[in-house]
Formats: structure tokens, C-alpha cells, sequence
């Protein structure tokens, strides 16, 4: 896999956390010619990993950090557990030889400085935030290093994220709460959105598999024209609505003071807020 050349079975990737995240980027790096021999999975459920992960059998697979051979210099670890999981999983890390690794952070809050307090600030970090739709393969992820990962390094961690998706990276850490909010949390608000759409659609008449068969491939087939047609969302919206048509009709309710762009302002507020306080 291209970009992969420094992580071999001498020095290996160390996953810590194989769920849906953990899971998909696993899938993802093997899937793209990385060597299992070059992994060691840490995750004390095989079963659920396993059947998420068909070539897992291929990696070395262990229950705790304290089973890692004793001596093993990981050239990557990679955290991908829960934020309230995550100083459990730190901790396990103090015995493993750290020297030569950077370490890649996908849980929501947890700063840079966050880790670097626990296992020393010269070390190697990068946060990042990954979304679900990395599960096939189309998920977006924003990553901020910390001033000792090297040019190799992030190339390498840019290798790592794009098997699940985009990758952009910003300079200012900060942002990552704000990209928790918009794409790290969006999926659910997609989800919400689609709910919505199906239940007023039975609300008018429909059948509810009917209803719900519209509101998703509407969304999917809008959200496809979005991204292949080259205008702006504003325009395609501009495009699809009639004067004092149908569409205008339920734009004029979606668009008032107090409308979508306010709820949605609102909840992105809410998430970026909650994204700061997991950093405590």
C-alpha cells in the first residue's frame, strides 16, 4: 500500500480498539495490500471484531496492551477507543517502547497536549477525526499533528486515514472540535434528517416503507448530485424551486428566522461545546 513502506512486521502498527472505527480502518488497510503480519490488534472482544474484520485472522490478535511481546517497538499506534475509554488504554501504553512510534488519535476531545502530558511531549502525535461513513469506504477525516511527527510520518498517517476516505489536515487544533461537529458527528444528523422526512411523509398519506424508500434515495440521490454537478448547493437549491411552488411552499417553512439554518447552527454549537469538555 503506498505510503506504507515504514510500518513492516519489525515495525509494526499496534491498533488499540477494533470496533466499527477501528474495525473499518483495519479493513481498509488490509484490504489495500498491508501485510497482517505488520498488526497487532488490541481488543479484548474477538468475536465482534472478527466478524467485522473477515481477514483479522491474518493479524496478531491479543486482549490487553500487556500481552504485546516484550521488546516490540511499534512504528505506529493507533487509539481507536471511546474518549471515556481512552485514558484506560493510555496507561496500558507506559511499559511499550514509545521511543520510535507516533501514536494517532481518532477519539473525539482528547487534545494534543491531553496526551502528550501522559506519555511525554516528545513524542510523535496526531489527532484525528474520522466519520462512519469510513465503514464503506466514504468517510472524511481531519487530522492536526503535533510539531514532532516528521514529513514521513504524516505521510504515512495520510496513507492510514485515506483507506477509509478523504483526509484534509488543519494547523490549528482547535478546528478539530469544529470538524467534530460538522463531519464527525454528521452522519447522525443525515440519519435524523432522513427519520424526519419519512415520518412527515406517512404523515401525509404514504405508506411508511414508501415514505421511507423516498426520503432515502432522495438523499442519496441529491447528495450525489451535489458532489458530481460542480454548482453550489445554494444553486442546486435555487434550481429545484418554483416560484410559489411546492417547493417553495416548504422552503418558506424551512427557511424563516428560526428555521433549519438556526436549529442547525444550534446543534452544531452543541456538539463542538461537548467535543471541548470530553478534553477534561
Amino acid at each position: 500500500m503506498t505510503g506504507l513502506s515504514q510500518i513492516s512486521s519489525d515495525q509494526p502498527l499496534v491498533l488499540v480498539g477494533c470496533g466499527k472505527m477501528g474495525g473499518a480502518m483495519l479493513q481498509g488497510w488490509l484490504g489495500q495490500g498491508l501485510a497482517g503480519d505488520a498488526v497487532w490488534v488490541i481488543d479484548p472482544h474477538i468475536e465482534p471484531a472478527r466478524n467485522m474484520v473477515p481477514e483479522l485472522d491474518s493479524c496478531a490478535f491479543l486482549e490487553t496492551v500487556a500481552d504485546l511481546p516484550e521488546g516490540i517497538r511499534p512504528s505506529f499506534v493507533v487509539l481507536a477507543v471511546k474518549p471515556q475509554m481512552m485514558e484506560d488504554a493510555v496507561s496500558q501504553l507506559l511499559d511499550v517502547d514509545l521511543s520510535s512510534s507516533l501514536i494517532l488519535s481518532i477519539a473525539a476531545g482528547k487534545t494534543l497536549s491531553w496526551f502528550e502530558t501522559r506519555l511525554g511531549a516528545d513524542k510523535a502525535f496526531v489527532r484525528a477525526m474520522p466519520n462512519t461513513p469510513a465503514a464503506i469506504g466514504m468517510g472524511i477525516t481531519v487530522g492536526c499533528a503535533n510539531s514532532r511527527v516528521a514529513s514521513d510520518q504524516k505521510e504515512t498517517c495520510q496513507a492510514l486515514l485515506s483507506a477509509v476516505g478523504d483526509v484534509d489536515w488543519v494547523e490549528k487544533e482547535g478546528l478539530i472540535d469544529a470538524v467534530t461537529a460538522v463531519s464527525g458527528s454528521g452522519p447522525a444528523y443525515v440519519f435524523h434528517l432522513v427519520e424526519s422526512m419519512a415520518s412527515a411523509g406517512e404523515k401525509v398519506g404514504l405508506d411508511a416503507d414508501l415514505a421511507m424508500k423516498l426520503a432515502l434515495r432522495t438523499v442519496i440521490g441529491a447528495s450525489a448530485l451535489l458532489e458530481r454537478s460542480g454548482e453550489s448547493a445554494s444553486q442546486l437549491r435555487i434550481n429545484v424551486t418554483s416560484p410559489n411552488g411546492t417547493t417553495q411552499a416548504a422552503l418558506d417553512v424551512l427557511m424563516t428566522e428560526d428555521g433549519l439554518g438556526k436549529l442547525m447552527t444550534k446543534a452544531i454549537r452543541a456538539a463542538y461545546e461537548r467535543s471541548r469538555e470530553l478534553a477534561d
